[in-house]
């Protein structure tokens, strides 16, 4: 096992008024730390999920580990085959190549910090998320940046049940 060093010399400091915020209800992204400033340690962002919205689909990160800390409300989380749902205050460490996925809870609203460490670049990653909702590039161009953001796209007939029955 290798020990990664980030390497910064000032703290990072992000202010709420000033953090990039992508997308608008019932799924809002607000970037707060790419691993380019905190020297690869981690990069961070704060998703808000209103009325049991979707967040992220299956996937799986081979070079990172992904935190899940529940500021507000419920989230239903997939980590490898479980799905349980992490309230106010819940912790949920996923380790490298375990399948997962997000979601407000069913009939609620989610505020999630979520921290992948160690860093990697995905502020771009969000940004093109962005642009795929908007209708400006197709979802298939998700697949050609997989490997460049570490997001492994994955099916889960579990994780597609739960939501499925949740949303009819």
């Amino acid at each position: 096992m290798s020990l990664l060093v980030p390497d910064f010399d000032e703290s990072v400091i992000v202010r709420s008024a000033t953090a990039e915020v992508i997308g608008h209800a019932p799924s809002t992204v607000r970037l707060l730390a790419d691993s380019s400033c905190t020297g690869g340690a981690l990069s961070a962002q704060r998703v808000t999920l209103t009325d049991g919205a979707n967040g992220a689909t299956p996937h799986r990160h081979t070079r990172s580990a992904e935190l899940f800390y529940v500021l507000d409300g419920a989230a239903q989380l997939l980590s490898g085959d479980e799905i349980l749902t992490a309230e106010q205050g819940d912790l949920v460490v996923v380790p490298p190549h375990a399948t997962h996925a997000f979601a407000a809870a069913p009939g609620r609203s989610a505020d999630l910090l979520i921290v992948v460490t160690p860093g990697i670049e995905r502020f771009e990653y969000f940004r093109h998320l962005a642009r795929v909702a908007r209708g400006e590039l197709p979802p298939e161009s998700l697949l050609e940046v997989q490997e460049r953001y570490d997001n492994h796209f994955l099916r889960h007939a579990g994780w597609d049940q739960a939501r499925h029955r949740h949303q009819a």
